[in-house]
């Protein structure tokens, strides 16, 4: 008996995983052809994910699915923007760490490895990496019965650069750039912004907008990648967390967005550490308080936990 409970074990070991390699095996966004790609010069080769913790030279977008268990899931997905000033991937500590949390709430949540802007591999680099989040919004929704999900509780969140990207698919959602010839939303249900670059204006993160949209960008341009400057009343209720010391992205971008959203009379609700600087990921360690308890009540308050 002893031996085939080990065996048993075992087997069971072994399932679980084979469970967790296909939930997490990431999903190409275009099997068929990436969209406003060029081909790659020979020296433009993404690393070994399985080696670095963060990623460039993106040329295979991908979003790696993380399913909680069935009997917590609660059928609301969030697509998960890593930031790295539109130069890099923090795909672990703004990706992978942060979607296990959400599984703890019964959330599903998607990694995007988004294309980051580059005129070596993009016919045009301004929509490369919102071409990737409004492509990633479509399969999730198209799998939403497949995946447990509801269509109308599928939000996107981002951290820095990530947080840029984030807040482009939440305002720029009328103007499709990618084929969606089912016709299917594009607009996230919510937005999760962690210290997001937001302005492209006086305020901006100099990196993150030069690598975006180049260094001589003529005004419109800078405009309407200041998000701050798209904001609509149909723009996602939004919570935001940033450190007012941040001396990468300046704290004015979340309040500048949070104004925003206030006049357009959309939800928002905004936390603002008093350290903690940029770039802290999941655990803020000037501070004893943890974010994610708090986005957790905020999306309990707007329904994002319950099953209906």
């Amino acid at each position: 008996m002893k031996k085939i409970s080990l065996a048993l074990t075992a087997v069971l070991m072994v399932c679980g995983l084979v469970t967790f390699a296909q939930d997490s095996k990431p999903i190409p966004l275009y099997p068929n052809g990436v969209p406003n790609s060029k081909q790659a010069p020979a020296d433009y080769v993404e690393p070994d994910i399985t080696k670095v913790n963060m990623l460039n030279k993106v040329t295979v977008p991908t979003l790696t699915p993380f399913f909680p268990e069935k009997s917590k899931a609660n059928g609301t997905a969030v697509i998960i923007c890593p930031g790295g000033g539109y130069q890099n991937l923090a795909i672990k500590s703004e990706g992978f760490d942060v979607a296990k949390e959400f599984n703890k709430i019964g959330v599903t949540a998607f990694v995007l490895k988004y294309r980051l802007p580059s005129d070596l591999i993009m016919t045009d680099k301004t929509i490369g990496p919102l071409q990737d989040a409004q492509e990633a919004i479509i399969i999730v929704r198209s799998h939403a019965a497949e995946w447990g999900i509801n269509p109308g509780k599928v939000g996107i969140m981002g951290f820095s650069a990530g947080g840029h990207l984030a807040s482009t698919a939440g305002t720029h959602f009328n103007k499709v750039v990618v084929e969606d010839k089912a016709n299917i939303s594009v607009r996230p249900d919510f937005m999760i912004l962690m210290y997001p670059v937001i302005t492209f204006g006086d305020l901006a993160h100099k990196g993150s907008k030069n690598n975006l949209i180049g260094k001589d960008a003529p005004q419109e341009l800078v405009d309407l990648y200041s998000n701050e400057k798209q904001v609509t009343t149909n723009t996602p209720i939004t919570f935001m967390v940033q450190a007012a010391d941040d001396k990468t992205v300046p704290v004015q971008n979340s309040l500048m967005m949070y104004d925003a959203l206030l006049k357009a009379n959309v939800k928002a609700e905004m936390h603002i550490f008093p350290e903690g600087g940029h770039g802290f990921g999941l655990n803020n360690r000037k501070s004893k308080a943890h974010w994610f308890d708090w986005c957790t009540t905020w999306m309990d308050t707007y329904g994002l936990l319950s099953s209906n």
